[in-house]
């Protein structure tokens, strides 16, 4: 593993003269390009499609059979993680996803609807856990740790840009294929291009380069062995304060991001409607999207210097003040412009919020322990997300119009800061 002295710097340069780093960028980017073509197709098809008609239900069945499964068996693989070479992880789990999604596409043209479709989708969003946690467990190895903290930005904000791109191209090829599921199974093919591109990056890394370091590579895995590593992954977590608090903390501002994010959903689908350059459906979401990312990828560029500046703990809280006033300010006129921009706000501080908890979990966990440690840190990040879609179900309306809703998320936002600014200054 490359190591480096003194305080972090955050030089872009110097990350980017790595060659490892180069590669396992570009492979991330091809990657999360293709999950958003895909994601992009399957919102489309099961959300936006003329023949069906969403509701909040629906919108939180499909979250809870997506995402819990997947957070569940997570942990699992991160294990594995500390096992498995992960270069091999990142090849075999794009080809994999190269060929499941071309059954998704399959299936979308045939109007292949209920627990078939969604085993299929679920298949191809497991396999997506295991090559996120790779990245993330692998960029210590390919980078000084004095640029982890640029890196981390450069990498996990560029990967959510190419996640907004691959929707971006997904939607742009729908047009002039019409609003049919033909189209929406062409989108979801498509997504097989950039995985096959991904798994060619990641098979030019020789086999230990990107770790796990000094970890014997088991021929067979028991369930026993398994658990047994999760729970050590909890124990140290629970030993190290600093990460247990920003874990606590990323999973509640998840929580209330989710629901937002539900609501919006809604919105687009069945509470606006196209004024002007500002469209409802999903073109509307598509430029939600859009001024999400602009804000991800400004989220990339201030982070590491305001880090530098304030710290980890009060850079996140600042972000959750911001939130606080983004809600406000943004959602309770419910028209597109302000909403518009209160995304690109709420986008810029959630990925401010992940640069410095990611950061923070890298420098604190033992590589020994990343692997499981990061699957866990997914499972709360997709376990919040899912209560809030349910939650969203439960008690608001399917227009997704709730002003009630949008206070409470800014005085959550707003008291999540108080309490994370006193836990972390203690710790």
């Amino acid at each position: 593993m490359l190591r480096g002295g003194g305080l972090p710097r955050g030089h872009l340069r110097r990350a980017l003269s790595h060659a490892g780093f180069r590669r396992l960028y570009a492979t991330r980017l091809a990657g999360q390009f293709g999950d958003g073509v895909f994601q992009a197709s399957l919102a489309g098809a099961v959300l936006f499609s003329p023949e069906h008609q969403a509701k909040a239900s629906d919108v939180a069945a499909g979250f809870a059979v997506v995402l819990l499964p997947y957070s569940f068996i997570g942990p699992f693989a991160g294990v594995l993680l500390d096992r498995w070479w992960r270069q091999r992880v990142l090849t075999a789990a794009n080809l994999v996803r190269a060929f499941a999604v071309l059954a998704v596409a399959a299936e979308i043209a045939g109007r292949v609807h209920g627990e078939l479709f969604y085993i299929t989708a679920l298949a191809v969003v497991s396999v997506n856990r295991f090559v996120l946690s790779a990245l993330s467990t692998g960029l210590p190895h390919v980078v000084d740790e004095a640029e982890l903290v640029t890196a981390n930005a450069l990498s996990t904000t560029s990967g959510a840009l190419a996640t907004a791109a691959g929707g971006g191209a997904a939607i742009l090829l729908r047009w002039p294929l019409g609003d049919t599921d033909a189209a929406y199974a062409w989108m979801a093919a498509a997504a097989t291009a950039p995985y096959l591109v991904a798994a060619l990056l990641a098979r030019r890394f020789d086999r230990q380069a990107l770790g796990p370091d000094a970890a014997e590579r088991a021929t067979r895995e028991t369930l026993r062995m398994v658990a047994a590593g999760l729970v050590a992954g909890a124990r140290h977590i629970k030993q190290r304060p600093a990460t247990r608090q920003a874990l606590t903390m990323i999973a509640v501002q998840r929580f209330c991001y989710g629901i937002a994010t539900v609501c919006t959903l809604l919105l687009y689908r069945n509470f606006f409607t196209s004024s002007g350059v500002f469209r409802a459906g999903l073109a509307g979401l598509g430029q939600v999207l859009v001024v999400v990312a602009v804000g991800s990828g400004l989220a990339a560029v201030a982070t590491p210097v305001a880090t530098r500046r304030v710290g980890f703990v009060t850079w996140p809280v600042i972000l959750l003040i911001a939130s606080a006033v983004a809600e406000i300010a943004g959602g309770l006129p419910y028209r597109m412009p302000p909403l518009l921009a209160a995304a690109g706000l709420l986008g810029f501080c959630a990925q401010g919020i992940k640069i410095c908890v990611d950061t923070l979990v890298q420098r604190t966990v033992l590589d020994d322990f990343r692997g499981r440690v990061f699957s866990l840190y997914d499972t709360l990040f997709n376990v919040a997300f899912v209560g809030a879609a349910v939650l969203t179900a439960l008690v608001l309306p399917d227009s997704g119009h709730a002003p009630l809703s949008v206070v409470l998320i800014a005085v959550a936002y707003a008291v999540l800061a108080g309490v994370y600014h006193r836990s972390g200054r203690s710790s």
